[in-house]
């Protein structure tokens, strides 16, 4: 089968610590990945807690929820996930995100890997959540920027 990927890139005003705080957060999620994220909750807690390495998020909308365990959480440049479980159609699905200063702002770059469950339908289900994904990031870097203090 093999694995399939994206990368997607966006750019904010803010600081690379508010864009961590609020992707690292799973409860800050609604407040900048709405209306598509209307929940997240904490499953279990990390190492530190809430959101360190071994923490599990619960993120969605009713009935829908995925659940991804967090692999490893460096403020305020890196962090990176495993999905656990949740309605995908794939397997090892593991994502990796950057935030780096550049200057007069920070770039995220979020980049995923999986094996699609179905022989030949990776490269959609690549498209599909290369889009899902660069309109997170793009709604993080702004939500970022506005509430920056």
């Amino acid at each position: 089968m093999g694995s399939h990927g994206y990368t997607v890139t966006a750019r904010t005003t803010a600081t690379p610590e508010r864009v961590y705080d609020l992707l690292a957060d799973a409860t800050a999620w609604p407040k900048w990945a709405g209306p598509t994220i209307a929940e997240g909750s904490w499953e279990r807690l990390g190492d530190p807690p809430p959101g360190g390495v071994g923490a599990v998020r619960r993120v969605g909308r009713r009935p829908v929820f995925g659940r991804e365990e967090i692999v490893v959480a460096e403020r305020p440049a890196h962090h990176a996930y495993r999905l656990l479980g949740g309605p995908n159609p794939v397997r090892n699905y593991r994502a990796t995100v950057r935030i780096e200063s550049d200057g007069d702002g920070t770039c995220i770059t979020w980049r995923g890997e999986f094996d699609p469950v179905v022989p030949g339908t990776g490269a959609l289900l690549a498209r599909a959540y290369r889009s899902f994904i660069a309109r997170l990031a793009r709604k993080l870097g702004e939500h970022a920027a506005r509430t920056s203090a």
